[in-house]
């Protein structure tokens, strides 16, 4: 069933209304921090309400990250190191049909490595075929393709002009209804995919109510400086959190590049939501109220390159925040409603509260500090917020690098000094929401190509 936010609202009656609630819940959260501080119970509040998050937190660190509850309680495979299927003992009939779908805008840099790797997968020739879209590119993409099209018989170029709409979703959209495949599989443009990743996707989708697959994401420049060393970090703190969270709760999230979707799944949800400026969390939280179940691959990684710059870092995180905090006020009503059922919907408002109340309180909580000369009412709940983050870090590092746990915690400080950016850009980024509605538009990020060749 396809999920409408506000049935035939207009792109800007959509931003006007997020507009409003994300003010109403500005209003209500900085109230709330007001009350806290001039209540003689507020730190006992805050406190308790700290020992309840490490209660759940505990519950998801202890957790086996080997497989994931469905919600009939039947086990099945959430991360992988699971047996790749074999191309040399089955009949190629029995393989799953998967289109592989590319948006791509101004890519000329790197669209036709791109190309060449996935044409040139382990994987039954006639089972599988690659679709780009060429959104309204005004560089020379459009004409790399058409090129490479004579050279590779499974690429399918499709181009958008400049009257489309709907970004990178509409271009998504574009394509999927005339490929063929039983799975769909979205990789950005800068993508470095390994040529047996399918072999490894396939068989977790054997458990009907899999939805979609994210396969975890490396960054390819890691070493170039401070901004992509921290984003290597941050890789292995999702990564961790990805493996335990869906092995506890069922939910996984998805993360655009190297994400796998089954068709029947997508068609459920109607197709890739263009009213959204992150495609892949509002896909995310679509399947899960639909009763579907994302899983994780851990190995083998689809590549990306990091951006380089802070100035980068800020523009793409500041997309990120709002798509991310955009979910909870399209879909709150169904949340509340506990469509998700219980265990995903305690586990997703326990993030809300780590991820974005956090940082939404932070500036009114140290205000409201000076102001009272008084601590910080949530510190508490920050403090044990930066706890969990650095700790997450530290085992994601652990698992990825193959080191031992002590080398990841050192290693964890620089890191967790980094994902301190979180807090300024989720203040700044609800802050402008409340303030001023966003103009829906595609937003992406430079790939020059660099790290592909070097």
């Amino acid at each position: 069933m396809a999920i409408e936010m506000v049935p035939n609202a207009s792109p800007d009656d959509l931003s006007e209304g997020r507009r409003l609630k994300a003010l109403a819940a500005l209003v209500v959260l900085w109230g709330i921090t007001w009350m806290l501080h001039v209540s003689p119970w507020g730190m006992v509040i805050v406190g308790g309400v700290t020992a309840l998050v490490a209660l759940y937190m505990v519950r998801i660190a202890i957790a086996n990250p080997t497989y994931a509850i469905s919600p009939n309680k039947a086990s099945l495979p959430a991360t992988a190191e699971t047996a790749p299927l074999d191309t040399a003992t089955l009949n190629p009939a029995d393989f799953p049909r998967v289109s592989l779908l590319v948006a791509a805008k101004n890519e000329a840099a790197v669209i036709a490595n791109l190309v060449d790797s996935l044409c040139s997968l382990d994987y039954p020739e006639d089972r599988y075929e690659l679709w780009v879209i060429d959104d309204n590119s005004d560089d020379d993409t459009g004409s790399i393709l058409d090129r490479l099209t004579q050279n590779y018989p499974k690429l399918k170029v499709l181009h958008r002009g400049p009257e489309a709409t709907g970004g990178k979703s509409g271009a998504l959209n574009l394509a999927w209804p005339r490929a063929t495949g039983d799975l769909l599989a979205v990789f950005d443009a800068d993508a470095q995919v390994p040529a047996n990743l399918l072999r490894h996707v396939v068989p977790l989708f054997a458990n009907d109510r899999t939805g979609a697959i994210q396969v975890r994401k490396s960054i390819v420049n890691s070493e170039t400086n401070f901004w992509t060393q921290g984003q290597a970090a941050e890789m292995a703190l999702d990564r961790y959190y990805q493996e335990q969270r869906a092995s506890r709760c069922g939910i996984g999230e998805l993360r655009g590049n190297g994400q796998f979707v089954r068709r029947t799944a997508i068609a459920q949800c109607g197709g890739w939501n263009e009213m959204t400026i992150t495609d892949d969390l509002d896909l995310t939280v679509q399947l899960h109220l639909n009763q579907w179940n994302i899983g994780f691959l851990t190995t083998p990684t689809v590549g990306e390159e990091g951006v380089t710059s802070s100035i980068a870092l800020w523009h793409q995180r500041n997309r990120w925040a709002e798509g991310g905090y955009q979910r909870y006020l399209d879909y709150w009503r169904l949340l509340l409603r506990n469509r998700l059922g219980w265990n995903k919907s305690i586990d997703m408002f326990m993030y809300w509260m780590l991820q974005y109340m956090l940082p939404i309180v932070a500036l009114p909580d140290l205000i409201f500090a000076i102001a009272l000369r008084q601590p910080p009412v949530f510190a508490p709940l920050t403090t044990f917020a930066v706890g969990v983050s650095y700790w997450g870090m530290a085992m994601g590092i652990c698992r990825t690098q193959k080191i031992s746990l002590l080398l990841a915690m050192v290693q964890a400080v620089k890191g967790t000094l980094y994902m301190t950016h979180w807090i300024v850009v989720m203040a700044f980024a609800t802050t402008r929401m409340a303030v001023r509605p966003k103009r829906l538009k595609w937003v992406k990020t430079i790939h020059d190509g660099e790290a592909a060749s070097a």
